[in-house]
């Protein structure tokens, strides 16, 4: 163990070894760390070992023991330190990745509340959100993602995570073998009030501006009315990790398509619009539909690699936006949880280098 109290970095067929433990602290160590369960290293979970570490500080003068553990374990969870999460989440994103990037290209609802934080999703509270890797549909996304719990819901509202490694692992050859070869399409219809506006969606009301964003992000559009708009986008299904070389399983295809919708609204959709007028849905990147039985095979891949835990108020979790996808589950009570996104990459980073899964 280091002085900083980081586990030392073990070698990757050795980790699996790991127990739970709380590490025994030096006199110049400032934290501890632990597993929430004996078998899982996902979440690496830091504590303060002694009363009032300055948490921003502390951060910022560890940023690359924790940039280090969080390409080995995915996520770190931040516990039970004593500092202000309504003020200081946004300097403490700063101190691992400095500048924080906008949500453009947005599927889901979010509120800014301010200074690149935005509301976590602004679904109702019976709705759960199913397993994915933020903006994966998009032309750039996060490689790191921020989550702090500023209210924890009266029950239920996690946040649950799976390794996009071991999700990929788990699929059947002929599965990822489908998906690598033919892609993921992405398409989307906005208008006649159903999801949300292309307005919302691209952050300006200009329609010069939207096409023009299009246009850069390799999405392709269509106006089929006055206010109208289709759009569609082709992207790889997983990639090999930037700085792991790790193939992972890194897109939103359960997550856009129209099945991930509860039964009824579904069916009322679909007796009135097609599979390709809803407001979002995925395909294969060919345009035809992906068989249920896919469907039903990645998620009970990604449930089978589900870690579930309870928030705590003043919680703050940093994943790897590649490494580990991320959920939201139904709950009960007020909830606040914010968000905050770093780092961008973008798909033709990823093609240039050569680091597309299956390459």
């Amino acid at each position: 163990m280091s002085n900083t109290g980081f586990p030392q970095q073990p070698g990757k067929k050795r980790f699996g070894s790991v127990k739970r433990q709380s590490v025994t602290i030096s006199q110049e160590s400032l934290v501890r760390t632990e597993y929430l369960q004996p078998e899982q290293r996902l979440p690496l979970v830091i504590h303060p070992a002694i009363d009032d570490v300055h948490f921003i500080d502390w951060t910022q003068a560890h940023r690359d023991d924790l940039r280090a553990q969080l390409l080995t374990h995915g996520g770190v969870l931040f516990r039970g330190f004593t500092w202000d999460a309504g003020t200081q989440f946004r300097q403490f994103i700063s101190a691992i990745s400095q500048e924080l990037l906008r949500y453009q290209d947005q599927a889901t609802p979010r509120t800014e509340v301010g200074g690149g934080i935005y509301t976590s999703t602004d679904y109702p509270a019976n709705q759960s959100i199913e397993l994915h890797n933020e903006n994966s549909y998009a032309h750039t996304w996060p490689g790191k993602i921020f989550f702090c719990c500023i209210r924890a819901a009266q029950q239920g509202g996690e946040t649950p995570i799976a390794d996009s490694r071991k999700v990929f692992a788990r699929l059947r050859p002929e599965i990822r073998e489908g998906f690598l070869q033919k892609q993921v399409m992405y398409m989307r219809n906005f208008g006649d009030n159903l999801g949300i506006t292309w307005q919302t969606a691209f952050q300006t009301t200009e329609r010069s501006e939207m096409e023009e964003y299009c246009r850069c992000a390799g999405i392709e559009f269509e106006w089929k009315g006055k206010n109208r708009l289709r759009t569609w986008q082709i992207r790889p299904a997983a990639l090999k990790h930037p700085q792991t070389g790790e193939d992972v399983w890194f897109n939103q295809a359960t997550a856009f398509h129209i099945s991930t919708l509860d039964a009824g609204i579904r069916e009322a959709l679909l007796a009135e619009l097609s599979q390709e007028d809803v407001p979002k849905n995925a395909f294969y990147g060919d345009g035809t539909p992906i068989e249920d039985q896919v469907l039903d095979e990645i998620r009970a891949a990604y449930v089978q690699e589900t870690v579930r835990f309870p928030w705590q108020e003043g919680d703050i979790l940093m994943l790897d936006n590649m490494l580990i996808a991320h959920g939201r589950s139904p709950f009960v009570g007020p909830r606040k949880v914010v968000v905050g996104m770093a780092e961008p990459w973008s798909w033709a980073q990823i093609q240039q280098s050569g680091e597309q899964a299956g390459m």
